[in-house]
């Protein structure tokens, strides 16, 4: 259970992360729903990016590992 947890946590804070970085170098804002709550400044969008990741590929591999 807390292995999904983490997961979809991760996925979620790397959608929102790429959407707000993605909108600020592609388009004229962030995109995702992080901007209708706080002004988060690009290097914030790129963090927000890589700690999703991060926890995202920690719970795959821990539940890959929970398989095996």
């Amino acid at each position: 259970m807390k292995r999904e947890i983490i997961l979809t946590i991760g996925w979620i804070a790397a959608i929102q992360g790429g959407l707000g970085l993605g909108g600020r170098i592609f388009g004229d804002g962030p995109w995702g729903v992080l901007r209708n709550w706080w002004d988060v400044p690009s290097a914030g969008y790129a963090v927000i990016l890589l700690v999703g990741v991060a926890l995202a590929s920690a719970g795959e591999t821990s539940r890959r590992r929970s398989r095996a």
